[in-house]
């Protein structure tokens, strides 16, 4: 931490740092580096660095500084901040257009099962009564989001909480401890139990994975992907939301239907070889060795949001061009990251975020 800012700032920024690693350490609010924090103070605006995950707030510097007027006029002339701050979150201008000193974007498992329904600003209207919130249909990330949240500002200036369609979740509150808060009463009236689904066959897994380029998942929740017949069927349908072209953003729809359960002696079965990952028809699922800790955890975040999508849901999948966005998008700040991410802290952009 700088040692040069002054009291306030360290005591709050010591604040969203805590907070953040509390946050991004919970797998159904954060999974990987999505998501981001950020807080206004003396008329800068720190705000997470691309490529960094929350849950290392407190042992990384994942924070970078921004001058909030300069940020501001940016967005005011149309011009992403992000492009101009090398590093910074392509949320960047949503940070800084929402009026709240302290704003959170977390993409939670249990928001984004409301956010891909059909009827979710209908349904939500209930589940969110008596609080300050307004539902923002799906629009890209950075500059084009900012601006629809100014235009709900514009006429609803006291929101407190965003419900991005197919993409997340947004809060904002006048310190740490009011944004966890309310963070946690919107949890409670989104929750969804997860749907049960039938048991992993480990053995047809462990026989693929033997002496080959695949792994088993450390994280079992990831095996209903395959095993439980309404997620497949979910999946079959298109993506839910931008997060899900990280994993693969070439061809991402096709990845995520289910295949057969390969004959691991068979080398016809090479064909599924530069897969990222095999979603196995009643079986489960396995990794590339070459998958990133990033991908794994999206495919994680994933199989926990379709446990809570039931099978009479009508849901709002991405259009084609929505996902080529998203994966540009992602592409895009994740070189912007790799460069000035290595440069100020020392890390890299393998692990990709917002």
């Amino acid at each position: 931490m700088n040692r040069n800012m002054s009291a306030t700032t360290r005591a709050e920024l010591t604040r969203l740092r805590e907070l953040s690693a509390r946050i991004g350490s919970d797998p159904l609010l954060t999974q990987a580096s999505t998501g981001n924090s950020s807080i206004k103070v003396e008329g800068v605006l720190w705000v997470k660095a691309s490529g960094k995950w929350m849950a290392d707030a407190i042992r990384e510097d994942i924070f970078i500084p921004l001058d909030l007027a300069d940020v501001r006029a940016r967005v005011t002339r149309k011009v992403d901040p992000a492009d101009r701050y090398y590093g910074a979150s392509i949320e960047t201008a949503m940070h800084a257009v929402l009026p709240h000193p302290v704003v959170l974007h977390v993409h939670c498992v249990n928001t984004i099962a409301w956010a891909v329904r059909e009827d979710a600003p209908v349904q939500l209207q209930y589940q969110m009564e008596g609080l300050r919130w307004q539902w923002i249909p799906y629009v890209p990330s950075g500059l084009p989001l900012a601006q629809e949240i100014e235009k709900v500002l514009s006429a609803f200036p006291h929101t407190d909480v965003l419900i991005l369609g197919n993409h997340g979740l947004v809060l904002g509150g006048d310190g740490c401890g009011v944004v966890e808060d309310l963070l946690s009463e919107v949890q409670r009236r989104l929750a969804i139990s997860p749907r049960q689904t039938d048991s992993t066959d480990y053995a047809a897994l462990a026989e693929i994975a033997d002496c080959s380029s695949w792994d088993l998942p450390d994280d079992d929740e990831v095996h209903a992907l395959a095993t439980d017949p309404i997620s497949r069927k979910i999946l079959s349908g298109g993506l839910l939301y931008p997060s899900q072209s990280i994993v693969s953003p070439s061809s991402a729809p096709m990845l995520f239907r289910s295949v057969t359960c390969p004959d691991p002696k068979n080398q016809s079965e090479s064909r599924y070889c530069s897969r990222p990952f095999l979603i196995i028809d009643g079986c489960g699922v396995v990794f590339s060795r070459t998958m990133s800790i990033a991908q794994r955890a999206m495919m994680s975040g994933l199989a926990r949001v379709i446990k809570r999508i039931s099978s009479s849901t009508l849901i709002r999948y991405l259009a084609d061009e929505e996902v080529a966005s998203s994966s540009a998008i992602a592409s895009r700040y994740c070189e912007l990251g790799r460069a000035t991410v290595r440069r100020h802290y020392g890390g890299g952009c393998g692990r990709l975020g917002s």
